[in-house]
Formats: structure tokens, sequence, C-alpha cells
């Protein structure tokens, strides 16, 4: 059985992103022919799979198919969500870590080029840091401020170096690193 054939079997027959059976074709991730490397994707995933946020509406589908029990489509959807900064979706994901480091391994290219994220006195942040507010910070669009020495757990980084995405007031919201020091 060719692995386009192991593919229809696995996903009965439509797309293991989106659930499309319009244009099937075998996508192989990092390169690979195998049925555990490659996903079964339609013509628009396909077609949008290296550029998500030409059509970011497409991928809500991505609700449904991160919750797949195959490795290969959770690495293509934690790439997915990767590129299209929808650190939400990654955060409810659950991946084995040989799986979480399988998908990851694919984003270090992108991520690499990119400057790194610097607080106000030019530490590196990561993801998952603990920062705090050094200047109060008027939230536009949520009706409150943001106080100074506010601590904000778990950020998550960006495209963009100069910003972070976190939750102040239980709100999500997108702060300014340059207003922000690593604890």
């Amino acid at each position: 059985m060719s692995v386009k054939e192991d593919l229809i079997l696995r996903s009965g027959g439509c797309c293991e992103l989106c659930g499309s059976v319009e244009g099937l074709a075998v996508y192989n991730i990092d390169g690979e022919s195998t049925e555990e490397k490659s996903v079964l994707l339609c013509e628009k995933c396909l077609s949008l799979i290296d550029e998500p946020t030409n059509d970011e509406k497409h991928w809500s589908c991505l609700n449904d198919s991160m919750w797949s029990g195959v490795g290969a489509v959770q690495v293509l959807v934690y790439r997915t969500l990767s590129r299209l900064g929808n650190n939400e979706l990654l955060d409810m994901m659950y991946l084995e870590d040989e799986i979480l480091a399988w998908a990851k391994s694919g984003l270090v290219e992108e991520s690499s080029s990119n400057e790194p994220t610097r607080d106000a006195n030019g530490t590196i942040l990561n993801e998952g840091d603990t920062v705090t507010i050094i200047k109060d910070l008027v939230v536009k669009g949520a009706g409150f401020t943001a106080k100074q020495g506010t601590t904000v757990k778990n950020i998550h980084l960006t495209s963009n170096p100069e910003q972070i995405d976190a939750r102040v007031n239980g709100v999500k919201i997108v702060l300014l690193s340059k207003f922000l020091k690593k604890i």
C-alpha cells in the first residue's frame, strides 16, 4: 500500500486538519515520505500551510484537529498555531515530550532569525517567564490600568520582539517588553 492509501485509511478519506474531501494530497513533514511523518491535506490547507496568515479564518478548524491522536497531525497543528501566534490554543494542546520536541524543531529556523525579546533592562525574555510591570499602563479596550509592580506569570513571546502576550487581571493582552522587568 502507498503512503497516500495509508493516510486515506487513517483519515477516513478527508483532510486531517479541516475535514474537507476535495483535492486531497500527501504533505510530508520535514520532507520525509512515511505514514508517520505525513498528513493528508486538502487543496486549501496545502496552499496555506507554509503561509497560514494569508487566510487566518480558515484555521478555525484547528480547534478540532488539535485533539488528533496522530503525532504528525499534532506537529502540523502546533507549527501552524505557532505561525499564527495563537498562544491560547497552544496552551490548551497536550503533546508528549517527543512530539513537542519534533514540533518545535521545525520552528527553530524561523525564530532564530528574529531578535530576542528583551525587557527594560536588556535581559532576554523567554517563553513562560515571570515579569513585573514597571509603569502604569492603560489597557485600551479593556477599561483598566495595569498597575506598576503587577506580577505577570507565564508570558508568551510573539513574532514581534517588542511585544509579549500575557494575562493581566484575567484579560489576555499584549504588553510592550520595554515596560517589563524579568523577575
